[in-house]
């Protein structure tokens, strides 16, 4: 059986930079890039705020750089998408992973950068109509409604963020907001109502989403006067917030009420020995690349540092 110094799973800013700094290390890292290689990233157009783009750089050739970067200190980057863990409890004790449900490899040292995924509203048409007209990301299905007219779920800087970058390409956005106030920071909230084809609605939910093959219309509920009503559109955008990627990590590490992975302190150490998680996985707060990639920087010096510790004994 296959035996791995460090296992990273996870290809997003957090993974790949903890790749970066472990193959400088010689721990020969092995990254499984997952469901999504590249992680969110590759899901957002314009990256303004990472350190050192002055001009800014889209998420997907960031990733692919990052990913070159890894490479060219010697991690090994697979497609795959890990699907069971056996972890150990021991200090210097092996964990076992199943790839694909079909090959088991072992691992010293495991860092998780599963990230987190987008949420839905659980509505019956809306699961219906998912690719139909239905999407969790403005940024990548956002071109395909060039010209009409598209409604976006949220309240949050993804959701503000999402409705600019759908104004730019649709001739109408509204923008459903459940309570009376937007989430998003002052900054977001500024663009938003400086973009003149933005409707923002406050206090109004989606009621149903209209159509059967694809996306016709939106019916909306104001969850304060109870009334309904109903606009024509082709697109609607659901920006709602993520939920962890650590199911399969549930009974085996902690985590909160949320799902989110808890770390020791200030490292990225869980509560098993030899197992560290770093990025959103672990992050609720910020979930912002750059904050990623520092966690991911930590959790190979952690990863480092622990099988260094184990020589020593």
């Amino acid at each position: 059986m296959e035996r791995i110094k460090c296992l990273i799973i996870g290809s997003g800013p957090a993974g790949y930079t903890a790749a970066i700094y472990a193959a400088r290390a010689d721990l020969k890292p092995v990254v499984y890039t997952g469901m999504e290689p590249g992680g969110q990233l590759t899901t957002t157009t314009e990256v303004d705020n990472f350190p050192g783009y002055p001009k800014g750089v889209d998420g997907p050739s960031m990733m692919v750089e990052l990913q070159q970067q890894a490479e060219r200190f010697g991690t090994e980057v697979r497609i795959g998408h890990v699907t069971e863990v056996n972890l150990s409890k021991e200090v210097g004790g092996i964990h076992t992973v199943v790839v694909d449900s079909t090959t088991t490899i072992e691992a010293e040292t495991i860092i998780i950068s599963t990230g987190a995924s987008a949420k839905y509203l659980g509505l019956p048409s809306e699961q219906r109509l998912r690719g139909g007209g239905v999407s969790a990301c403005a940024v990548c299905d956002g071109f395909f409604y060039k010209g009409q007219e598209v409604a976006i779920v949220g309240a949050g800087d993804t959701a503000a963020e999402e409705a600019t970058y759908l104004a730019n390409i649709c001739t109408k956005v509204t923008m459903l907001v459940r309570r009376d106030v937007m989430r998003a920071s002052k900054a977001m909230q500024h663009r938003v109502n400086n973009t003149e084809n933005i409707e923002v609605l406050y206090n109004t939910e989606v009621d149903e989403v209209l159509g059967e093959q694809v996306v016709e219309g939106l019916r909306m509920v104001n969850n304060t006067t109870q009334e309904k009503t109903e606009i024509p559109i082709t697109g609607l955008f659901i920006a709602i917030g993520h939920q962890p990627n650590t199911d399969i990590f549930k009974g085996q590490l902690d985590m909160d009420d949320a799902g989110y992975l808890i770390t020791e302190g200030k490292s990225t150490k869980t509560n098993l020995p030899g197992v560290f998680a770093s990025g959103d996985v672990q992050d609720k707060e910020y979930r912002q690349a750059v904050t990623a990639a520092g966690t991911g920087c930590m959790a190979a010096l952690d990863a480092e540092r622990y099988l260094g510790s184990l020589g020593a004994h």
